[in-house]
Formats: C-alpha cells, sequence, structure tokens
C-alpha cells in the first residue's frame, strides 16, 4: 500500500466532486452543529500542536455531519498583539519600546500588517493535506475592519454593565515590551522558568533600641528601596534572640536561618504583639504618609525565609494590597524599562533591577546591614512571547471586573462537558474559583485600538461601540491613524483624546464569536442561532487562554438581557489535549532536530497513519510522545492490517458479488464476528458522541485487530478452498458488512484510507463518498455477549496450550493426538463449532474434558508415525506455498511439483500423503510432459535427517 499517494488521488476526488460542500448542503434540513475554530497566528510555520488540535476538530465535526448534522466550519486567523510585535522586532533588530517609538508608530504597524498573513497558504498546505475540512475561501481575521467594529461592540456592552474600569494597582509588566500582562498570561507554557536568584538575609534596625534587629528575607533586593512596612503573621509565634552584642526578632519556626550562629532565646510572643513597632530603614526615602512600620498580613508564611516579610507596595500584589489597606506610600523606584531610577541615590542606578542587585547588596554589607547571602532556585515569571524576566509594576490600566461575574462564570462551568472531565473542576474550576479582574489593556502599538476618548479639561470618557458612534470614516483602525480622531467633549467644549492602549489580543480571540460574523451589525440571526457553540478544542494551556477569555466574555454579555438571551456559556463541549513532545520528554525543537518535520511523516505513512496516532496513542489532556518508532506501529498495526484485510477480500472475492440487504449469519465465526462489529459500533458510537476520541479510536484497533488476526485468518480457507459456493458467499458476506461498516465508522479519523476502502466496496446506489453516508447504528439484536465470552475464553484457552508446545518445543505444523482440559463446567463443552477451531487452532485430533489432569490443560505430546507424517507433509505444504509466492504466482495458478529423495521416512510420507500436498498447493504430480515447462523454483530440504529436493514448475 501506498497511503500518501491514496491520499493525493483522495484530496483531488474530493476537490472535483465537492464532497465538503455536499457534506453540508445534503444536511440542510438537519439539525445545525455549531463549531468555533480558535485563530492561529500565520507568521509561523504550522507544527505538531496544530496538526493535533486541527485532527481533533476534524475528526469530531466529520462524526458529526455523519450523524446528520449541519456543519458549517471555517478558519480564521489571529493578527495582532505581541506575538506579531516581538516578531517584527526580530527582523528589524529593535530592542526595545522606545526603539519603535523612534522609528515611528505607522512604520513599524506597516510592518507588522504586511507580516501576519506571510505563511496562510502554508497553514491551509498542512491543514488541506491533514484532510481538514473548512471553508478556506471565506476566513475571518482579526485584523479586519468589521472584527475590530464586534470588538468595540463588546467592550462597550461591558462598559455600560459597569465591568470596565481603570486603576492604578500592581500588574505583571514586561520591561522589554514595556506593556501589562494578563494573569492568566502568566499562566501559558514556559511563562515560569526555574532561574537561580540571590537570597538575603537583613538586619532591620528596631527604631529606639540600638543593636535590635527585625532578621527579614528576600530573593529579590533592588526591591528594597521601595520598602514602606514589615509584615507578620498575627498567630505565628515570634522569638527574640541574642547573638553576642546584638539582637534579632524572627519566627520561631525560622531559626534554623540564624545557621551555625551561637544564640539564646530570650523572649517569645506572637507576631500581633508586633504590630505597629516602627523600624529604621535600610533606605530612607521622602514620603508622603507614615511609613516603616510591622503590619499583620495572612499571606506571611514560615515555610521558608524569617517568618517576617518585606513590603514594597509598588512592586508585589500582595505588597500593593495591604499598602493601600494600611495606608502606606507607594514608592517608585524603578522605571519602566526596568531600570533603577536616577536622581533617588540609590546603589545601581540606572542599571536594570537584576544587574542592580550587586551593588545594593554590596551597599548594605558595606553598612553592616546584610546578615547572610544565598543563592536560591526558585520558578520566576518570564514573559511568555520575549522571554524577558517579568517585573510587578505599579501602573494605570484598564481592567474587566471579572469578580463580579465569578458567580457566572461557576454556573455557566457546570453547563460544559469538557473532555478531560477533571478540568470542569479542577484546572479549570479552579481558575475561575480565583478569577481576578483582567488587564485587557496594552501600552503597544499592533492590535485593536481600546475606543476610549477621555476629556483633556473635564475628564469626561467616550466609549464607542460602532463605527456609527466613531462618526468618522477612517480605512485603517490602527494606530497612529485612530489616534488622530478627536472629539469636542459635551460636558465641557474640551477636546477628547483617544487612550493610547490597544487591547489584549486575547481579548480580540474572546470576541471571536460575535466578532467572525460582524454581529451585531450583520448576521445576526446566525450569531444567535449558532451560540453557543457545541464543539471547541485546543491544547490544554487554553484552559487559562482562549477557552478561559470566550468564558469570560460570554458569562458577561449572557448574563442580562442584552440580545443574547440568559446566562450561557460561550461553548458546550471542550476537549483539549495535552502538549507534544520529543522521546526524550522535552518540548519539539528545530534547533536540536529531535522530532521528523510532519511532511516527511506524511510522505513516508501517510496523514492517517499521523491522525490515527494521535488520536489513540495519548489520552485526551495528557502530554505526546511523538516519535516515528511509535507512528509505524500504528501504520503496521492497525493502517496496515485494515489495508490487507480489505485486499484480502478484493482478492478472494469476485467482481459480482452481491451484498445482502438483511445478512443474518449461521457459521459461528460469522455470528461472533458480526457481534464483534456491532458491539465496537456500539462502543465507538457512544464514544464519539462523548467526545471520548481516544476511547472511540481504540475500540476500533481492537476490532481491527480482531477481524484480520482472528476472523480473516480462521476463515481464509472458507474464501481460498471453499467446500461450496454457499460457504464461501457467507463468509463474504460478514467480511464485507464488516469492512463497509468499520470503514464508515472510521471515516472521521482516517478520513483517506475510510473513504479509499469504502469506494472499493461501493455497489450502485450508495452514497458517492464515506463522508456523505450516516454513521452506522448498531445492530443491537445481533450482539451476542454470551458467543463473544466464550470465543474470548476460547482464544485464551488456545494461548495457554499453544505456550505450552512451544515450551516442549512443539512446532505449530506438528499435530498432536489431543488436548485435554481439566475445568468439567467450561462454557465450551459440548460447543462442537468452537471445539472444532480449538482443535484446528492448536493441530490436535481431538479435546477432551478430564478432571485427573493437573494442570488446567494437558497435551498429549506423544507423537506417532502417523502424526509425525502429517506433520512432515505440512512442512512441505509451506515449503511448496513459499515456491509460489517467490515465483509471483496467483491463487489461480496450477504448478506441478517434482519430489526427489532417497530418504525411507520422506518416501513414507510422499506415498501416503502427496495427494493432500498436491491438492493443497494447486498442484498436479510430475510426468515426462512437464519437463518444459518453466521452472519457478526449487528447494533442497533436510528434514528428518534426510534429503528432498522440490522443484516447481508453471503448468
Amino acid at each position: 500500500m501506498n497511503l500518501p499517494e491514496i491520499e493525493q488521488k483522495i484530496l483531488k476526488l474530493w476537490d472535483k466532486k465537492k464532497i465538503f460542500k455536499k457534506s453540508i448542503s445534503q444536511r440542510k434540513s438537519g439539525c445545525s452543529f455549531s463549531f468555533y475554530d480558535g485563530p492561529p497566528f500565520a507568521t509561523g510555520l504550522p507544527h505538531y500542536g496544530h496538526i493535533l488540535a486541527t485532527t481533533i476538530k476534524d475528526t469530531v465535526t466529520r462524526f458529526f455531519s455523519m450523524r446528520g448534522f449541519r456543519v458549517a466550519r471555517r478558519v480564521g486567523w489571529d493578527c495582532h498583539g505581541l506575538p506579531v510585535e516581538n516578531l517584527i522586532e526580530k527582523e528589524l533588530g529593535i530592542k526595545s519600546k522606545r526603539e519603535i517609538e523612534k522609528m515611528g508608530i505607522a512604520k513599524f504597524n506597516s510592518a507588522c500588517q504586511a507580516s501576519v498573513f506571510r505563511c496562510v497558504k502554508d497553514f491551509e498546505v498542512i491543514l488541506k493535506r491533514v484532510g481538514r475540512w473548512a471553508d478556506y475561501t471565506n476566513a475571518y481575521a482579526t485584523i479586519d475592519k468589521e472584527y475590530t467594529e464586534s470588538v468595540w461592540w463588546v467592550f462597550k456592552k461591558l462598559y455600560d454593565m459597569g465591568l470596565v474600569y481603570k486603576a492604578f494597582r500592581v500588574t505583571p509588566y514586561c520591561p522589554r515590551c514595556g506593556t501589562p500582562l494578563s494573569n492568566f498570561e502568566l499562566n501559558q507554557p514556559d511563562a515560569y522558568q526555574e532561574i537561580e536568584d540571590q537570597s538575603v538575609y537583613l538586619k532591620f534596625p528596631i527604631k529606639g533600641e540600638s543593636g535590635n534587629y527585625f532578621l527579614v528575607w528576600t530573593t529579590t533586593p533592588w526591591t528594597l528601596p521601595a520598602n514602606t512596612a514589615l509584615a507578620v503573621g498575627e498567630n505565628i509565634n515570634y522569638v527574640r534572640v541574642k547573638a553576642g552584642e546584638e539582637k534579632y526578632i524572627l519566627a520561631k519556626e525560622r531559626l534554623e536561618a540564624l545557621g551555625d550562629l551561637s544564640y539564646e532565646i530570650e523572649t517569645e510572643f506572637l507576631g500581633g504583639a508586633l504590630v505597629g513597632r516602627e523600624y529604621d530603614p535600610l533606605f530612607e526615602m521622602k514620603t508622603e504618609t507614615p511609613a516603616y512600620r510591622v503590619v499583620a498580613a495572612d499571606f506571611v508564611s514560615v515555610e521558608e525565609g524569617s517568618g517576617i516579610v518585606h513590603i514594597a507596595p509598588a512592586f508585589g500584589v500582595d505588597d500593593f494590597e495591604i499598602g493601600q489597606k494600611e495606608n502606606l506610600p507607594v514608592l517608585v523606584t524603578v522605571d519602566l524599562e526596568g531600570k533603577v531610577k536616577k536622581e533617588m541615590e540609590i546603589p545601581g542606578e540606572g542599571k536594570f533591577v537584576k544587574d542592580a542587585d550587586a551593588e545594593i547588596k554590596a551597599d548594605l554589607k558595606k553598612r553592616k546591614l546584610l546578615f547572610k547571602e544565598e543563592k536560591i532556585k526558585h520558578s520566576y515569571p518570564f514573559c511568555w512571547r520575549c522571554q524577558s524576566p517579568l517585573l510587578y509594576y505599579p501602573l494605570d490600566t484598564w481592567y474587566v471586573a471579572v469578580t463580579k461575574i465569578k458567580e457566572e462564570m461557576l454556573k455557566n462551568n457546570d453547563q460544559i462537558h469538557w473532555v478531560p472531565e477533571h478540568l470542569k473542576d479542577g484546572r479549570f474550576g479552579k481558575w475561575l474559583e480565583g478569577a481576578r479582574d483582567w488587564a485587557v489593556s496594552r501600552n503597544r502599538f499592533w492590535g485593536a485600538p481600546i475606543p476610549i476618548w477621555i476629556c483633556q479639561k473635564c475628564g469626561q470618557i467616550k466609549v464607542v461601540g460602532s463605527f456609527k458612534e466613531l462618526g468618522k470614516k477612517i480605512n485603517d483602525l490602527h494606530r497612529p491613524h485612530i489616534d488622530a480622531i478627536k472629539f469636542t467633549c459635551t460636558n465641557c467644549d474640551g477636546e477628547m483624546q483617544r487612550v493610547e492602549e490597544v487591547f489584549d489580543c486575547w481579548f480580540e480571540s474572546g470576541s471571536m464569536p460575535y466578532a467572525q460574523w460582524h454581529y451585531p451589525f450583520e448576521n445576526k440571526k446566525l450569531v444567535e442561532e449558532s451560540f453557543p457553540a457545541d464543539f471547541i478544542a485546543e491544547g490544554i494551556d487554553q484552559t487559562r487562554g482562549w477557552f478561559y477569555t470566550l468564558h469570560v466574555l460570554a458569562s458577561a454579555l449572557t448574563s442580562q438581557e442584552n440580545g443574547l438571551g440568559l446566562s450561557r456559556p460561550a461553548f458546550r463541549n471542550a476537549v483539549a489535549n495535552g502538549l507534544i513532545l520529543a522521546e526524550n520528554g522535552k518540548k519539539l525543537s528545530k534547533s536540536a532536530k529531535n522530532y521528523t518535520p510532519p511532511e516527511i511523516v506524511f510522505e513516508k505513512y501517510g496523514a492517517d497513519t499521523l491522525r490515527f496516532f494521535l488520536l489513540t496513542s495519548t489520552p485526551m489532556g495528557e502530554d505526546y510522545t511523538v516519535s516515528d518508532k511509535r507512528i509505524e506501529e500504528v501504520y503496521r498495526q492497525t493502517i496496515s492490517t485494515f489495508w490487507h484485510t480489505y485486499t484480502f477480500f478484493k482478492t478472494y472475492v469476485d467482481k459480482s458479488f452481491k451484498p445482502q440487504r438483511n445478512f443474518k449469519p449461521k457459521n459461528i465465526l460469522d455470528k461472533w464476528m458480526i457481534s464483534r462489529l456491532n458491539h465496537a459500533n456500539k462502543e465507538v458510537l457512544e464514544q464519539m458522541e462523548n467526545y471520548h476520541l481516544t476511547e472511540a479510536g481504540r475500540a476500533l484497533i481492537a476490532l481491527v485487530d480482531e477481524t484480520s488476526n482472528w476472523y480473516v485468518r480462521r476463515s481464509r480457507r472458507r474464501f481460498q478452498k471453499p467446500q461450496t459456493q454457499a460457504e464461501k458467499n457467507e463468509a463474504a458476506q460478514a467480511l464485507y458488512k464488516v469492512l463497509l461498516t468499520t470503514a464508515k465508522m472510521a471515516a472521521p479519523m482516517m478520513p483517506f484510507l475510510a473513504e479509499e476502502v469504502y469506494l472499493g466496496l461501493k455497489k450502485p446506489r450508495m452514497a458517492e463518498s464515506v463522508h456523505l453516508c450516516d454513521f452506522p447504528e448498531p445492530e443491537k439484536k445481533l450482539i451476542s455477549e454470551t458467543l463473544e465470552v466464550k470465543m474470548q475464553l476460547l482464544r485464551e484457552s488456545i494461548a495457554k496450550a499453544l505456550a505450552e508446545r512451544a515450551s516442549a518445543g512443539l512446532k505449530i505444523r506438528q499435530p498432536l493426538a489431543s488436548l485435554k482440559i481439566k475445568n468439567e463446567n467450561s462454557p465450551l463443552k459440548g460447543e462442537n463449532e468452537l471445539l472444532e477451531l480449538l482443535k484446528d487452532e492448536l493441530n490436535v485430533k481431538e479435546v477432551v474434558f478430564d478432571l485427573s489432569i493437573k494442570n488446567d490443560f494437558e497435551l498429549d505430546k506423544k507423537i506417532t508415525k502417523e502424526l509425525k507424517e502429517e506433520g512432515l507433509a505440512r512442512e512441505i505444504i509451506r515449503h511448496i506455498q513459499d515456491l509460489r509466492k517467490e515465483g509471483g504466482l496467483t491463487r489461480k495458478d496450477e504448478i506441478v511439483v517434482k519430489f526427489a529423495t532417497k530418504g525411507k521416512k520422506l518416501g513414507s510420507v510422499l506415498a501416503n500423503w502427496e495427494k493432500i500436498i498436491l491438492k493443497e498447493t494447486i498442484g498436479q504430480p510430475f510426468a515426462e510432459v512437464f519437463e518444459s515447462k518453466k521452472i519457478i523454483g526449487e528447494k533442497d530440504l533436510s528434514l528428518e535427517d534426510e534429503k528432498l529436493k522440490i522443484t516447481v514448475r508453471k503448468i
């Protein structure tokens, strides 16, 4: 089989006959199955992660189309945000936000715009090669003006609902990109990295008590100049210890922080007793409100450090919140580029904060305020796009008040079916429980502009929700063009200017259910009928990315009567796949060359093989390990097996074969096979309807294996040398039914191979494509669980008996007199048809149930002269069949066989068994008349220490 060649042929067939369009148009009267396709960035080449997600999407949508639903689907492209900006910065050699401003926003955004579709064709080629059916000609893009107008509409709705506000607070901030990030962006892959960092214990002098200190621990020395308080736990036990001439206060459970220092405990007390105590700052700054005192905080821990936490409200979320509570000053000692501010007399001024740590420590050491320093390995946040270390920094940022709709979000989550199921209450549910307000503004350039205009005179705010409200025509909504639009304030006649920020690109992608169709300005009925989506699928990291933003916006927009009805989630069913890793457990990397490029896999094993590997090799949600060896195993064990079963049928069943509409099997093997087929059909259908793709695929694997390695193997004689035509026809009816139904069941998962098999089995008046067929319904009345149990027991018994033969060194071609079974109550007793299978498979003359034997099974290993001759005859048959195969003969080609031996044993075998040998090999005995016939093969054998030469000629 050349599967890649077959797939290319099928792709052309689908295109020529417009099968995808027909699959939708033929379901016009059916119910709609709504699917949202998360937009990828098309600025880079597609990788295995895209292929995995697209395989899941295509499999599910093909399935529901075959279930009678109308399944329209279109692709989309993400175009805005830091991913694109970072790419252009690298290409232009830009290293900072300041350099972009210097070159000009218009020029920079023009370069961004030129890049967003550079790899669209590459994506389309790969997606189509994988077999992904979608409308590529009608794709949506987040860059479209109409898309942005819908995003504005969403934002205006949230603003009108009181869910948008501006606040000065500490937020994750990338000093290189010069923009805040949302808290869920810190949960993207690689957002946190294990690093070795500074760890210092410091002596904060207690005010008015010479030689007395609070012992404080921190991993960020650069934040010490911004310190305005120390925090303790009110109910934590603290001690004052005396060490030489100095005294230190720290948590009792953290005395190990003193290391080898010799000390004695003077007093012990609860942390509440320390609240209000004052201290002298390590770096004294001018403050507008009182500072430098001890406060209580519930986040103080005794798991590490000293049990006393240094508070810098400007550079920590918890620090900022307690600073607000305690009315502490916010000292911003670092600029927007992450450098220590100049002219504040801080060591390391002008340097990036991490580089300034050394000078700050040196200064403290010089003043004998550094108790000790260490190195510590800990997890630190990095920008998910540029990989720069993040700071927590105080900024004016626009927020969506997610906390106000948390209850709606939790209720809506109850309506979602997650695969894997644990995401509902686990990764996704827990994230919702701890949801924080969403920072949606970015101090950047390439993005949809936030539609807020503010009066420069009185502060009046105007939020625009449509082009009509904008009131002015503009061809390009991006900066700097949109920034040029001004309004006159209706309150004071002052000038209203747009805020400089653009949207977080996650806000744009979260608006996709509405914006892809330009809702509510167009397609209002279409959007409302298709909302929520019946199905979405992406990587598991999107539980805190796209899945989350879809959920937030839908929960907000549907929490009141505002055009989309009652409270609903954005999607009903979500499938989340794990990450794809190389064999060594590491991420796939082009530079490391630790994976085979997908296009090479396609050309070697076919897209269906990769699809089926991705769907079945790993439970959904767990990480995948991609290797050529594992992909090859799927090809060999399932793809190739299914194909060879099909070609077996085509080889031995004439084209004149007519399938029976209501075939009812009579033969025991046929009954079992049809039962297993319908049983598997039932399981695949149930699993697919519940989006359990891995389980459905594995049920198919079992069916393909049983069909080939048991049913066909045990039925081979019925096809090749049937006793009657009726016997062969019955076997053919059963196998045709199995192959056709399996092709239909496999069509969503392996659409190419299923199509090829279907077309090879297709009869007049059948659908022109397997993908235009209905998904098969199991015939439950043909399922016999009793028979399946008995057949399973039979196969297990055979496996054990074969193991006994092997341990005794008895080849399977050597007949044995009997097999004894100890179990008198065996379900196999009295089942003559099954026992005949058992005898034939084990090559024994009879099966006896005997309670007197010691083990469960006992083979009669005594080999009589007659049994020995029969075994040798079978060995000779095998060698002749090998010669036929090597000579390229078909099953219809007749041969003449010449034997030459001087051995008495082999002479006796030939005398007694020659007729049977020749019948089995479609041969005739040698005669002089055949001397001129072409020799197709010769073999010199040594059997039982005697020589035998076999010559085969074609008649």
